[in-house]
């Protein structure tokens, strides 16, 4: 199973008061992870979307191990955990790049629509983004 990588540096903005990153920017990197995970394939979100796909977030979460604190690089582990023709999980594993320690991990579940938000089988409806993401996931 691929898992992609991707490194962000945290920015002075990602932090709180007690210069560690907040919380809620986990999740943010948790997206480019998604995204760049997508695109490392040569196909992006925008292209799934012109085909009529949509792909709503429906659940998250985040455990918290390790605080990252500003200038650290991280690197976002991103990989399919579950992935069915109606919705596909993603696991996260947020790493300090400096000495592998795991900082935090989450998932996040979406779903297949349509461009109306209704639920949708991929699989049937539009073959090409379900065959496009299990290659991905073969790499």
């Amino acid at each position: 199973m691929k898992v992609y990588e991707t490194e962000l540096t945290v920015r002075y903005a990602e932090t709180d008061q007690m210069g560690i990153v907040h919380h809620s920017r986990y999740y943010p990197w948790f997206e480019v992870g998604r995204t760049e995970f997508f695109a490392s394939g040569g196909m992006r979100y925008g292209d799934m979307e012109k085909r009529g796909v949509m792909l709503p977030l429906v659940e998250t979460s985040c455990r918290y191990i390790v605080p990252a604190r500003y200038e650290d690089v991280v690197v976002i582990r991103t990989s399919v955990a579950e992935l069915s023709p109606v919705k596909i999980r993603f696991a996260y594993d947020v790493v300090r790049k400096a000495d592998g320690v795991l900082l935090a991990r989450g998932g996040t579940l979406l779903a297949f629509t349509d461009t109306n938000f209704r639920p949708i089988n991929v699989k049937k409806r539009v073959p090409e983004v379900w065959d496009y993401i299990n290659r991905l996931i073969a790499e």
